[in-house]
């Protein structure tokens, strides 16, 4: 079932936080477009400019375990906290690890502990399947797997996690928690808006010869399945696991880059052993891995549990991806 096309009949009022950022803004157009009222967490009144005309927009400052969230839960049935701390290329912090836990872990209690007190139905949690860890081998990741998180993201994130299911527990407010892979479609940015370009541009790229394997999950998917962990009450308390359902080797995906941007896909056979080698040598060893190794979901427990399907293929949501890149570089 779709759940984006399902009207949220029994959910007045859903906080977004991070509503400024790129699955965010997706989601209030989706819960809009369901017949929800929404209101948008920003950290600054620049950051609400982004927004669609119309979003009441609660500005709450820093995220973290002084935030106030008084006024912006107000009347809140569902908050759907996407506010993180993420990936930094560019990390200076002296200790990375205490600024991830400041944000992602002491932020996101700090909300879980005031969305109980005033009486919110339900928080759904967005995640990152890094809480299961970097890559998989044997077997897809599962919920039921044991937590391996490598990176201090990853680790401020599986915290949160367990600090909401303590919560959880001892209140009334229900937790879902939700562990999504890369995730893509119009607005992306990082790695794969990188690749997009080098795509666009027919570089030559040296990657025929990897044999991996990746879950992916489209935005519009993304946004179906977290408003359907709210409405569905079979999400309630549960740590789901997402994805599009069809993994892409690297070399694939980028075919697939290609025929929707309408390219020639420019790959050659380079040993991976030589890969390695290189990527050791320019200090890039942590990005020859997200490029050549495996991370694959099983989420069909997830479908199972919520009935739910993906509303858009891979195929789909990649030709959408490339469309809006498309009229982005005609800007």
């Amino acid at each position: 079932m779709s759940a984006v096309s399902e009207a949220g009949a029994d959910v007045t009022t859903a906080l977004v936080t991070g509503a400024n950022g790129f699955v965010g803004r997706a989601l209030i157009d989706g819960l809009r477009r369901c017949g929800w009222d929404v209101r948008a967490a920003v950290r600054n009144p620049a950051a609400a400019e982004v927004l669609a005309p119309g979003i009441p927009v609660a500005v709450v400052g820093d995220v973290d375990g002084d935030t106030d969230w008084g006024d912006a839960l107000r009347d809140v049935d569902v908050v759907f906290h996407l506010a993180a701390r993420v990936h930094v290329m560019d990390e200076r912090a002296v200790d990375p690890l205490a600024e991830f836990r400041r944000v992602n872990t002491e932020g996101t209690m700090r909300l879980g502990r005031a969305a109980a007190t005033r009486g919110v139905r339900r928080l759904i949690y967005l995640s990152t399947i890094k809480v299961n860890g970097e890559r998989t081998s044997a077997a897809p990741f599962r919920a039921a797997d044991p937590a391996c998180p490598e990176d201090p993201y990853a680790v401020s994130k599986w915290e949160a996690e367990q600090g909401l299911r303590a919560l959880a527990s001892e209140t009334d407010l229900e937790v879902t928690v939700v562990r999504p892979p890369l995730v893509y479609g119009p607005g992306v940015k990082g790695n794969l808006l990188r690749l997009l370009a080098i795509v666009d541009r027919e570089t030559w790229l040296p990657l025929a010869s990897v044999r991996n394997a990746r879950s992916l999950i489209g935005l519009r998917n993304l946004v179906d399945v977290l408003i359907q962990c709210a409405t569905n009450p079979m999400a309630a308390n549960q740590t789901l696991l997402v994805s599009d359902g069809e993994d892409l080797s690297t070399p694939e995906l980028v075919r697939r880059l290609a025929r929707v941007l309408g390219r020639r896909p420019r790959l050659i056979a380079v040993p991976s052993l030589l890969l390695r080698l290189v990527a050791r040598l320019f200090g890039q060893s942590a990005a020859f891995e997200r490029l050549t190794g495996s991370l694959q979901i099983d989420a069909n427990e997830t479908r199972s549990r919520l009935a739910w399907a993906p509303p858009q293929t891979v195929d789909q949501g990649l030709a959408e991806t490339a469309e809006w890149f498309r009229a982005t570089k005609a800007d």
